[in-house]
């Protein structure tokens, strides 16, 4: 079982419109509500790729009912979802169908109580022991220490459980320093976790701050990995145009998948590009198209880098 840790939980809606323009009214021509959250996002994948999964984190209030449901209908997911007294968040997303373009708004988070922050830690401590790998992904919520996942990253540890952190800001700063497995930053994340803009030197630094491998997420560029096995680089074959959102949990769906299969760094990152594209294809936010995956798949170059004297 992968245990996947949201703890700013969302439902997920899009909106679709003939071609968006600032101060008029739009038509809305179909709407999408889905369980979010970069966690669940990262759930929702593996399950599609045949992984049984547990999702835990928070869920409260009407959008916190919506989620549970659609995840009862959701083959393969678990839901370990701790009851809260506030309302889970809700984020918009407006695609604009002349351009493809997506404008994103998200909410923020309910409070969480520090009676809630230990019922989820009791939580965690119970679901950890039958996991084979563990995501932390995305933002905190308000009332949960700032220190939180650098605290989850060592439990896992300290259970020999592999851990997987994507988050960004003061929360990445302290948890890398708890050694996670991999930390899965995008570009200014990395920068501002390292203060160094280029990210083949960036990568290694994160390392030396104690990740124990690093995957830089580069946009439509594909991904740059620092490991302890070497450094590559993935990328797509060609440009993919559509929806990213969601892209980067796919990729983070792709390197946990590849890492309980213990495939080779190289065929991870290659599952991982592939997913992320396959996912700026899909029609709906956070899906992805699993024809174009499977086709895309086997043409995901990836290169060894060499960092310059």
């Amino acid at each position: 079982m992968i245990l996947t840790v949201t703890l700013n939980t969302a439902l997920d809606i899009t909106y679709r419109v003939r071609s968006l323009r600032p101060h008029t009214s739009h038509r809305v021509s179909d709407v999408i509500e889905r369980p979010g959250g970069k966690g669940v996002n990262v759930a929702r994948v593996l399950a599609a790729l045949g992984h049984e999964v547990t999702v835990t984190g928070f869920a409260g209030g009407a959008t916190g009912r919506a989620i549970r449901d659609r995840l009862a209908d959701t083959t393969c997911v678990r839901d370990a979802l701790v009851p809260i007294a506030g309302a889970t968040r809700r984020t918009i997303a407006v695609v604009d169908e002349l351009t493809g373009d997506t404008t994103q708004l998200n909410e923020p988070g309910p409070q969480i109580s520090p009676t809630e922050w230990d019922t989820f830690l009791d939580r965690y401590a119970e679901l950890l022991p039958s996991a084979s790998a563990v995501s932390l992904s995305g933002s905190l919520p308000p009332g949960v220490p700032v220190g939180a996942y650098a605290g989850l990253v060592r439990s896992a540890r300290t259970l020999g459980v592999p851990v997987l952190l994507d988050t960004s800001g003061e929360p990445l700063r302290r948890g890398v320093a708890a050694r996670p497995d991999i930390i899965k930053p995008n570009a200014d994340e990395l920068a501002e976790l390292t203060g160094s803009h280029e990210p083949l030197r960036a990568t290694q630094d994160a390392r030396r701050r104690g990740a124990h491998a690093v995957v830089a997420s580069l946009g439509a560029e594909g991904l740059l990995a620092a490991t302890p096995e070497g450094r590559w680089r993935a990328t797509p074959p060609s440009r993919v145009h559509g929806n990213p959102t969601g892209a980067g949990d796919s990729a983070v769906a792709g390197l946990l998948s590849g890492l309980v299969k213990r495939l080779p760094w190289p065929e991870r990152l290659a599952r991982a590009v592939a997913l992320s594209a396959a996912t700026v294809k899909a029609p709906t936010a956070g899906e992805f198209d699993a024809p174009a995956y499977e086709e895309l798949l086997g043409r995901v170059a990836v290169t060894s880098e060499v960092i310059a004297a």
